[in-house]
């Protein structure tokens, strides 16, 4: 398999940015308190007062804190070695390399735009450049080009898209709650806390949703387009278990109140185990063998 000089020198971008941001966020910490503000919509917040996000709110800052510690002690790591293995020309190394970049840019593209300024915006503005533009290329390879249509003669596709639909509807249902029920009310969502818009949502509502059905739709059909998108998709998804678990035990700590409508979407939705099949299907195509797992 040929490899891409471009991309490793901006996975190995990544890898570094992502190392200093992940920690920054966990262990630059001072003796600040948290503190009340009043937005400009008249609404009191707690913010949080000490450390990298001590301009954010407390819902936010302890779960951008929690997504940072799933991103030093997760991702990092295998970032690190699947640009090792993509080195080695290893087309399981791509597909991992593939999911892992797809996970970067996903997150610090909600903290370049929804976190409160702070001294690491550049970095992660150099994050959310280089995630987007090294994803770009890692689809557009003649490897990965070439596993997505393999896939498509292979892989029995129903399952696969049956996981994709069933979590973009878990998804539309997490994110659209808030600002259907702001609407409903007249009020504020309370997650917006000091912001002005709700930018996870925004982001996810508008393209992580939207892929994930186009993306089933297309399996459904046979298409290899399908199964390139899916890739990072279904990457990502994997990822954000463990994220969005911890993300919500630090802001229950931190003494956020979910609704049971939030914490089954945050959760319960991003622990869905078919996830793990679908990636071994990929990987098992990847080197040319078979998966045992039972998909239809």
């Amino acid at each position: 398999m040929r490899t891409s000089k471009q991309i490793i020198l901006l996975s190995a971008l990544i890898l570094v940015l992502g190392m200093l941001a992940s920690a920054s966020g966990i262990l630059v910490l001072d003796d600040g308190d948290p503190f009340e503000f009043t937005t400009v919509r008249g609404e009191s917040v707690r913010v949080f007062g000490s450390g990298l996000y001590r301009y954010d709110s407390i819902v936010i800052a302890s779960g951008n804190r929690g997504v940072d510690m799933v991103t030093l002690t997760v991702a990092v790591p295998l970032l690190l070695v699947s640009i090792v293995l993509y080195r080695r020309g290893s087309t399981k190394g791509q597909v991992l390399l593939t999911g892992m970049v797809a996970y970067f840019l996903y997150v610090y593209a909600t903290l370049c735009l929804g976190t409160a300024y702070n001294d690491l915006f550049l970095v992660y503005v150099a994050l959310f450049s280089a995630s987007f533009y090294c994803l770009l290329l890692l689809l557009n390879s003649h490897e990965l080009l070439h596993l997505a249509t393999r896939l498509a003669q292979r892989v029995p596709g129903r399952g696969i898209a049956m996981f994709l639909f069933v979590t973009a509807f878990v998804a539309t249902l997490a994110w659209a709650v808030s600002p259907v029920e702001a609407i409903v009310t007249g009020q504020p969502p309370d997650i917006l806390g000091n912001n002005t818009t709700l930018v996870t949502h925004a982001l996810d509502l508008a393209i992580t949703v939207p892929a994930l059905f186009v993306s089933g739709a297309l399996i459904l059909r046979k298409r290899s387009t399908g199964y390139l998108i899916a890739i990072p998709l279904l990457a990502l998804v994997a990822m954000l278990a463990p994220a969005v678990t911890l993300m919500t035990v630090f802001q229950i700590r931190a003494g956020v109140e979910l609704t049971p409508a939030e914490f089954a979407g945050y959760v319960i939705g991003h622990r869905e185990p078919g996830v793990f099949c679908a990636v071994a299907h990929v990987c098992a195509c990847a080197e040319g063998k078979t998966c045992m797992c039972d998909e239809d």
